[in-house]
């Protein structure tokens, strides 16, 4: 009963509700657009320069746009090349340093040796070291009382 009840109602208010009118249409229509341009305007430099035209934006701030990204990117490009060629310098500095160290680690093995044999070749050569080492004290030292004002 509550269904019947439910479909009457339903039924009563559809007829006492007013009927809306087709509007005429409110949305618009699609039509398809011919190219006027042919093949010629279909790439993409052909957009770009029919967008300008269309646009608001004039075509000076499209060649400042693609001027300013040219010159990004030859700057990055120098750039990069410049890392890399500094990158290579450094890395033949490094090379060089070490063969540089490793000379002086052989120059100063030498020079051990020598000083090594220095007292072999000087008794060979006929010379006799000394038997301990002299040291003076200055500490205590006064000067003679004539040497002071006298002439010398």
């Amino acid at each position: 009963m509550a269904a019947t009840a439910r479909s009457i109602r339903s039924g009563s208010s559809a007829s006492q509700r007013p009927q809306a009118k087709p509007q005429a249409s409110s949305r618009p229509q699609l039509r398809v657009i011919a190219n006027a341009h042919g093949d010629k305007e279909r790439s993409v430099f052909g957009r770009v320069l029919e967008w300008t035209r269309t646009r608001t934006a004039p075509m000076v701030h499209v060649i400042i746009a693609v001027v300013f990204l040219a010159a990004t990117l030859l700057g990055a490009l120098m750039l990069r090349t410049e890392m890399v060629q500094n990158s290579f310098e450094a890395a033949e500095v490094k090379s060089h340093i070490n063969v540089l160290t490793q000379d002086i680690e052989d120059d100063q093995a030498k020079l051990d040796q020598l000083i090594a044999s220095l007292p072999d070749k000087a008794s060979e050569m006929g010379m006799v070291s000394k038997g301990g080492t002299a040291t003076i004290d200055l500490q205590g030292y006064q000067q003679p009382k004539d040497a002071e004002g006298g002439t010398q």
